[in-house]
């Protein structure tokens, strides 16, 4: 039998679990739209930008059981989508990338858009594939999704040239997908019971999970309460523990962390950590001390021993592996009573929250938008964040209470994320709450993507921290340099930005005006529109991850080093 290529990849993609796919069509893919155009099961997105595309797609694989999936034009689509792609490849994301390719057998050169993207796409995916027959069409688009989504997800690229696209050719068979066997090797259980008698004659047993211990938050509440121990959870894993759990502490446990983290850890001598591969980020630029007893588990062992060594290092699923550590621990010892730690982390954060609230300030302070926020929003709300100040103060102010309900850019930390990420969120997730938070400067690069959500009819509640400025590097500039380059933005009308998008504006300039503003805007969401929320943030106060982080780096400097920038920022204090 002989189909087109375009007809087969769709078939083939119509097997998987897919709602979705985002792009814009060109002269290489038009075949391929007009395929998806006929699918009863696929809607493919049409997106103001790729780069847009891409983080909607992520967004859909972090926040539901299907695969976002990028359908693009070659060269400058992909390089466009590249930010998205990155983004997943760092983060573990599952993703999908389709291209279309140059006429592959039409015997000319210097085509448009000819490029080896197979090249440029293999050092941010998994793996890469060009396809040049119609039979290796469906078996291909079945072996990359079991690739994206297999051991550490991350995104996997397929090329198919036009000719291939468009021009009928031999299928092959017409399989279906069969769904992925994900029985994984039997949990060691002499290793689990080796950890948990280490967890058992700990003093101060602590834990610390990543997103790879998102689909744990059972285990690791009873494991946490068995061992009274103190949980603090990397910036992508913020919400795989709630924030209401009296042991939950927080973003890291370095000094760039809340007070109840840091003082929570501080005697820890053993930790517990999952899913985490102890990045910059969380690590506050690897100024935290792990105990020499650390239990790494990890779906990925290439991540052991990297930056911390681990005294016992567990390969597989996290949650499996969990559980077995838990029976052993109930097997060779009562649950832990002691009351003392869930009581401290409770007194450090009342006290945080009241340092927050005693700051004074003519703008709006971020601690009494974020308790007007939790209290507007439903428990299972979809939050997502970008790169920025305001991703720090989230981590510190904001509670979340479900897991995969707070998303954000995190190795690859790339401004632009939020805009487009809540878009494809609120696809897969109509029935609840999606909101953003996003800083000035990440809004900018991505906010025509909202014209996207008003004509979906999608609403999702854009609430802009706006300072006027790049506020968490101008921050990082002010404190070793004493001076501030290139962070002022220029200001924009937003209001006039929501006309143009098809989005409803409001504004908050004063305390008075949150509550009614966050309740007016999500009861506007409700009816399928977009909204813009100005919000004239203070800044001025700076969060204990930039504070941290600015002194662990400069910390790690040469000597001479150090006192030449201490001290050309004194001189500039004092003199100008």
């Amino acid at each position: 039998m002989k189909k087109t290529g375009a007809y087969l990849a769709v078939y083939a993609l119509e097997q998987l679990p897919i709602q979705f796919t985002f792009g814009i069509p060109g002269v290489h893919n038009t075949e391929f739209y007009d395929q998806l155009n006929q699918s009863k099961k696929i809607k493919p997105i049409l997106v103001t930008h790729e780069g847009g595309g891409a983080f909607m797609a992520e967004a859909i694989s972090r926040t539901s059981d299907s695969i976002g999936v990028i359908v693009t034009v070659p060269a400058a689509g992909i390089t466009h989508a590249m930010s998205g792609i990155g983004e997943a490849f760092l983060d573990g994301i599952p993703l999908l990338v389709i291209s279309g390719g140059i006429h592959r057998e039409s015997g000319r050169h210097f085509q448009l858009h000819e490029l080896d993207q197979c090249k440029l796409l293999e050092g941010i995916t998994k793996k890469t594939f060009l396809i040049r027959d119609h039979r290796d069409i469906i078996p291909t688009i079945f072996e990359a999704y079991s690739i994206a989504v297999s051991g550490e997800p991350g995104p996997v690229f397929i090329e198919i040239p036009v000719n291939v696209q468009l021009f009928e050719g031999e299928a092959g068979d017409f399989t279906l997908f069969k769904p992925l066997n994900k029985k994984t090797n039997a949990v060691n259980r002499d290793i689990a019971k080796s950890a948990a008698e280490l967890l058992l004659k700990s003093k101060n047993p602590g834990m610390f999970l990543g997103w790879g211990a998102r689909d744990c938050t059972d285990i690791s509440i009873q494991i946490a309460e068995y061992l009274q121990s103190p949980v603090s959870t990397t910036l992508q894993g913020l919400s795989v523990f709630p924030a209401n759990h009296p042991l939950h502490t927080g973003m890291g446990f370095s000094e760039a962390a809340v007070p109840a983290a840091t003082n929570a850890f501080e005697n820890c001598d053993c930790l517990l950590a999952v899913g985490t591969r102890f990045s910059e980020i969380p690590t506050g630029s690897y100024g935290i001390n792990v105990p020499e007893n650390l239990i790494h588990i990890d779906i990925n062992p290439t991540v052991f021993n990297k930056n911390y060594p681990a005294k016992i290092a567990i390969e597989g699923n996290s949650k499996e592996i969990l559980q077995a550590i838990l029976e052993e621990m109930q097997a060779l010892s009562p649950a832990k009573k002691n009351y003392s730690v869930a009581k401290s982390i409770e007194r450090d954060k009342k006290s945080y929250i009241q340092e927050w609230k005693s700051h004074s300030t003519n703008r709006i302070n971020p601690i009494d938008f974020f308790e007007s926020l939790r209290k507007n929003l439903n428990d299972d709300a979809i939050t997502v964040v970008d790169d920025g100040n305001h991703t720090f103060l989230v981590a510190e102010l904001f509670p979340t209470y479900r897991s995969k309900h707070l998303i954000s850019p995190t190795d690859f930390n790339c401004m632009g994320y939020c805009v487009p990420a809540a878009i494809g969120a609120k696809l897969v997730n109509p029935e609840k709450q999606v909101i953003g938070i996003v800083g000035d400067g990440a809004f900018l690069m991505t906010c025509m993507e909202i014209i996207t959500a008003s004509r979906l009819e999608l609403g999702v509640v854009y609430f802009v921290f706006n300072d006027g400025e790049l506020s968490q590097i101008a921050q990082g500039q002010e404190i070793p340099y004493n001076r501030k380059t290139c962070t002022v933005l220029a200001d924009i009308q937003l209001d006039g930005l929501a006309k143009t998008v098809g989005a409803e504006f409001r504004e908050i300039k004063l305390k008075e005006e949150i509550e009614s503003t966050i309740q007016d805007a999500l009861k506007i969401s409700k009816e399928g529109k977009p909204v813009i929320v100005n919000v004239k943030i203070d800044y001025s106060k700076k969060t204990r991850f930039t504070k941290g982080v600015v002194k662990e780096v400069v910390s790690g400097f040469p000597l001479n080093d150090k006192l030449r920038i201490v001290g050309r920022a004194v001189k500039r204090k004092f003199m100008g």
